[in-house]
């Protein structure tokens, strides 16, 4: 529409406006301007093919015509809220699709977590691409609420600022971890054994 001259697109507008407004859309399956006025646009083409909608509104007088544009009205009610049902199944349907890739997380308060290296992708210098992206643990001291967490140092030092619950995640100690250690008795125990 525009390859030849793009420059000129100001005077396109009004055509695509209108093209717009009288295309069907998937998600209501009316036209934005069938839902404003409460009937279809009467397109030039119509005029000149003599559609039965045409005709039919040339036949009617004055008063019937009125009636007419008055039950179209009335109806107009009805055709929104079913428009406004379709969307609503639609979002959901959105809703649903991406739910089902979502894992919820959720901590609770004494919980050891590793914290993402916020801004994501910062390099620290010397390590270059193979910088960590999690720091930590960290102990989450308070549960704020809509996935707000605040958190602990393991020096007992309780962050200021929270953070949202998608940058966490859970801690899981190697048994080569200290901490491991000291929850666990039965690797020590296996340590003293081996030294024995």
């Amino acid at each position: 529409m525009l390859g030849k001259n793009p420059k000129q697109w100001h005077e396109k507008l009004s055509e695509t406006l209108w093209a717009y407004s009288t295309s069907k859309r998937e998600a209501t399956g009316m036209t934005p301007y069938a839902l404003t006025y409460g009937h279809d646009a009467i397109l030039p083409m119509e005029i000149v093919v003599q559609s039965l909608r045409i005709v039919h509104q040339h036949n009617l007088v004055g008063k019937d015509y009125s009636q007419a544009i008055l039950l179209e009205l009335e109806g107009l009610d009805a055709s929104r809220i079913d428009t406004l049902t379709k969307l609503l199944a639609g979002k959901q349907a959105v809703s649903r699709a991406y739910n089902k890739r979502v894992k919820n997380k959720s901590f609770e308060e004494g919980e050891i977590v590793w914290k993402a290296v916020l801004p994501l992708g910062t390099h620290i210098a010397g390590y270059g691409k193979w910088s960590p992206t999690w720091e930590g643990p960290f102990i989450i001291s308070q549960i704020l609420g809509m996935r707000a967490y605040r958190l602990q140092n393991g020096d007992g030092d309780v962050h200021a600022a929270p953070i949202n619950g998608k940058w966490l995640k859970k801690f899981y100690p190697s048994m080569w971890d200290s901490q491991a250690v000291q929850t666990d008795p039965g690797i020590e125990r296996e340590q003293n054994e081996t030294v024995v």
